[in-house]
């Protein structure tokens, strides 16, 4: 098979916001749904995994858009391995619309598959006999800046505070990757989105968080336009705070 996926998807009118453009988080789904079609067919996919007791685990999303598909818009996703080491796979994203060729934009991704039995990390290489390799494509373009570390200071403000519950958690039983992207996008009110557009979205996940889990988000401004998000699992009596994942959001004026 290719190298290189390409999946059709629709943006529903009930995925889009009011400015009538999907919400980033249905572009994330749409992303991992695209992992999973090209790692599937290939043999390295989650339907394999689940049957040697392995799993996916995104480690790090970053997207990076300079427009979001319009409500009713059709539009493909590429998406490509970069590299695969023993541990972790990069995987990228390149968002085009059907009808015109335009490119919308790109994503970049880090991968590590894990044992769903001792959720310890596990060996990607040895899954159906190194299957991965044959598929890593290095010459594709994927111009966008690499997920940067997201640097927190203690700064930050306590914003928002919310418990987890049962549309939170995804078939690995821990908080879908995507309901993060969610959770920090609705920080900002509806006006700034009536005046800014979203540019640029990194999230690096840190620890799991379950059902029930009171999460806890900290924000500080990197510059006007910029911001970082921490994300932290409340603890009880006897426990301090524990980090989940660090998003960065990047706006610019609309």
């Amino acid at each position: 098979m290719d190298k290189v996926g390409r999946y059709g998807f629709l943006a529903e009118p009930f995925h889009c916001d009011f400015s009538g453009r999907l919400f980033m988080g249905h572009l994330g789904n749409h992303l991992l749904n695209a992992a999973d079609y090209h790692s599937h067919d290939r043999g390295f996919g989650m339907s394999y995994l689940n049957t040697i007791n392995k799993t996916w685990v995104l480690s790090r999303l970053a997207v990076e858009m300079e427009e979001m598909p319009r409500m009713y818009a059709h539009f493909d996703v590429e998406t490509w391995v970069e590299s695969a080491m023993r541990f972790f796979t990069k995987r990228n994203f390149k968002v085009i619309d059907q009808q015109t060729g335009k490119v919308y934009g790109y994503g970049r991704s880090i991968w590590a598959m894990i044992d769903t039995q001792t959720r310890q990390p596990a060996n990607l290489l040895d899954v159906n006999n190194g299957a991965l390799l044959g598929y890593v494509e290095k010459e594709k373009e994927c111009p966008i800046a690499n997920s940067s570390r997201v640097s927190c200071s203690e700064a930050g403000e306590l914003v928002a505070e919310l418990q987890t519950h049962y549309n939170d958690i995804d078939i690995n039983g821990h908080v879908n990757s995507v309901k993060y992207i969610e959770h920090v996008l609705d920080l900002f009110p509806l006006e700034w989105y009536a005046s800014h557009r979203l540019h640029r979205f990194e999230i690096a996940y840190v620890a799991e968080a379950h059902a029930g889990d009171t999460l806890r988000f900290y924000r500080e401004t990197a510059d006007g336009l910029t911001f970082v998000v921490r994300i932290v699992r409340k603890g009880d009596d006897r426990q301090e705070e524990v980090e989940i994942c660090r998003s960065l959001v990047k706006f610019v004026k609309d």
